[in-house]
């Protein structure tokens, strides 16, 4: 069974939405999920958070950054092209409940699973706030559809070209300092959950962090996403992607993500000789 593409848009520089038919794995997603997907029969599997899914028309909708070689090929494909397979939903759904004040801090293309969190937390009771944080104005994307999820949505860009000048943890920092607030989860960059959890330790505020580290088969079998968390070995596939982040031990992850890194970038160029003509 292929996964037809029923929309395509390039909603920031080198980073798409697109919209795929997938009624069997949207039908039982839930906010925080991810899928496994392979753009070609001899592609890598490559995980992708859900960021919104339809069940009425089973329609489900990534967002993702062209960065490496199979997310440059799914951005090759077009309106009407299928995925070669396409699994999911995978990983265990954030930790949905009514706590009382909600913050949703967002960084860079994590701002597209967030939009799922926020909504959910809203539906049972919550007050959410929204932080969108991205280098420049060019980033930052779907700010009509996060209104929409939460009670106010706040930007920061890194100069200050839309919204506020800074990073989402100084408007996290300004919201702890004049009222309550019960839970919060980052979603981005390593570097910026760690500040997110470096804040909120101090403020005793519980919080969690949706982890990205590579992966591969998604199930747990292979091991390659691993963390730890409050000392004991956690896959970030199967036991979350959502973990207590004051328990995470981020410099372990940072490094071994640049180990996974450099590799993927020689593989890379690998691809693109063999790819070259002549």
């Amino acid at each position: 069974m292929g996964y037809k593409i029923l929309s395509k848009n390039e909603i920031c520089p080198n980073q798409y939405e697109i919209e795929i038919e997938a009624p069997y794995v949207v039908r039982n997603a839930k906010a925080g999920q991810f899928i496994i997907f392979r753009a070609e029969e001899d592609g890598e599997r490559v995980p992708l958070t859900i960021a919104d899914v339809d069940k009425e028309k089973g329609i489900l909708t990534l967002v993702f950054m062209a960065v490496g070689y199979s997310t440059k090929k799914l951005a090759q494909l077009n309106v009407g092209d299928e995925l070669i397979d396409l699994a999911g939903p995978l990983g265990q759904p954030t930790h949905i409940k009514k706590y009382g004040t909600v913050v949703c801090l967002a960084g860079g293309y994590g701002a597209a699973p967030c939009y799922l969190i926020a909504k959910a937390f809203k539906e049972v009771g919550n007050k959410v706030y929204m932080i969108m944080g991205a280098r420049n104005k060019d980033l930052i994307f779907w700010q009509e559809k996060m209104k929409n999820a939460c009670d106010e949505l706040f930007i920061t860009t890194d100069d200050g070209s839309l919204g506020e000048k800074g990073f989402v943890t100084g408007v996290l920092e300004r919201i702890i300092n004049r009222e309550k607030v019960d839970y919060a989860i980052a979603v981005g960059p390593m570097p910026m959950m760690r500040a997110v959890a470096q804040l909120t330790r101090d403020k005793n505020i519980y919080t969690e962090a949706s982890m990205n580290p590579i992966m591969v088969d998604g199930t747990g079998m292979c091991g390659a996403c691993r963390i730890t968390v409050g000392g004991k070995v956690k896959f970030a596939c199967v036991d979350g992607p959502d973990f207590n982040a004051h328990e995470i031990d981020f410099d372990e992850v940072i490094n071994r993500t640049k180990i996974y890194k450099d590799l993927e970038k020689k593989r890379d160029e690998n691809c693109n000789l063999l790819n070259q003509p002549g």
